[in-house]
C-alpha cells in the first residue's frame, strides 16, 4: 500500500474501533484491545503490525507538539508476524502502474519497456521465462475466433491457454515491428527488470517490492479471482498442475472479501 491507503485504512480501521477519540484515549489497553480489533477483522499480524507502526508515529508527533503525554507502544510491542501469502498489486496499485506517466522521466525508454513487460504479465499470469520463450507462433487464433496464447510452461512442461485481454493485446501490437522476428516483447535479463521494477514502484508510489513474481500472483488475484472468474479456470491459465496449488489465491480473495465486508456492516450499522 502507499502512505495514502495506509491512511486511509487506518482511519477507517480507527472508526470501527470508536475508542480512539482524543489523545487521552490512546491507553495501554485500548491499544491492545485496537490490536484485537484488527485481527478479529482479518488483518494477518504483518498487516496489523504496519497498522500500528503508523499510528506509534501520529502518537510520537502529538507528543512531539504537546498534544500527548503517554505512549502506549513504549510497553505494548505489536508482533510483526511472518507472512507466506503470496505478494500481490491490489487494483488501485495496479492501475497507479499503468497509469504512471513514465515518458516525463529520464531515461524513460527502459522503464517503459520494463512496465509493458511487467503489465503484460500482470493481465496473462506467466511466469518471466514463459514470457522471455514466447514467440509469434504461440499466439493464435481460438476456436472462439479471440486471441490466445497457446504454449507450455518451461517449468513444469504443462500446456497453457490464456485469452489475450484488450491491455496485452495493445502492448504486443505495440512492439510488433520494433523487435526482431523472434520476439514478441523486450525482455531484458530477470535481474536488471527486477532493479528497473524497484524504480518504477519508487515513481508510481507503491511501496511493495515489484517483481515478475508478484506480477503473476496480481494476475491470480485481482486481475481473476477477485473478478468472479472460476478458480478451475486461473489454474489451468496458471499452468498448475492441480488446483489445490490455486487455492491460496482463493483464501486471499475471501479474506479481503471479509474484511470489506466487515467494514461495509460497521457503516452500515452507524446508519441505523
Amino acid at each position: 500500500m502507499t502512505v495514502l491507503a495506509q491512511n486511509k485504512a487506518l482511519i477507517n480501521q480507527i472508526e470501527g474501533f470508536g475508542r480512539f477519540k482524543t489523545f487521552s484515549d490512546f491507553t495501554y489497553i485500548n491499544v491492545i484491545d485496537f490490536d484485537a480489533h484488527l485481527k478479529d477483522n482479518g488483518l494477518a499480524e504483518p498487516t496489523a503490525y504496519k497498522r500500528h507502526s503508523l499510528l506509534h508515529g501520529y502518537i510520537r508527533e502529538a507528543i512531539n507538539r504537546g498534544y500527548c503525554t503517554y505512549d502506549p507502544y513504549i510497553t505494548f510491542r505489536p508482533k510483526k508476524g511472518k507472512s507466506n501469502d503470496p505478494v500481490y498489486l491490489e487494483e488501485y496499485e495496479l492501475n497507479a502502474i499503468l497509469n504512471c506517466k513514465l515518458e516525463e522521466k529520464v531515461d524513460s525508454d527502459r522503464l517503459i519497456k520494463v512496465r509493458d513487460t511487467f503489465v503484460f504479465q500482470c493481465f496473462t499470469g506467466l511466469a518471466y521465462i514463459d514470457i522471455k520463450n514466447l514467440r509469434q507462433e504461440d499466439i493464435q487464433l481460438g476456436f472462439d475466433n479471440k486471441v490466445w496464447i497457446m504454449t507450455k510452461r518451461e517449468k513444469t512442461n504443462i500446456n497453457v491457454n490464456v485469452p489475450l485481454l484488450e491491455i496485452p493485446r495493445k502492448i504486443l501490437a505495440k512492439y510488433k515491428d520494433e523487435l526482431d522476428s523472434n520476439k514478441i516483447l523486450p525482455i531484458m535479463s530477470n535481474q536488471k527488470m527486477n532493479e528497473y521494477l524497484k524504480e518504477i514502484a519508487n515513481l508510481c508510489g507503491i511501496d511493495k517490492s515489484l517483481s515478475f513474481h508478484l506480477a503473476r500472483h496480481t494476475f491470480a488475484t485481482t486481475v481473476t479471482l477477485s473478478k468472479g472468474v472460476p478458480i478451475e479456470s486461473v489454474s489451468k491459465m496458471l499452468g498448475h498442475t492441480n488446483v489445490q496449488t490455486t487455492q491460496i489465491y482463493a483464501r486471499i480473495i475471501n479474506e479481503k472479501i471479509s474484511y470489506d465486508m466487515a467494514n461495509l456492516a460497521r457503516r452500515l450499522k452507524k446508519k441505523l
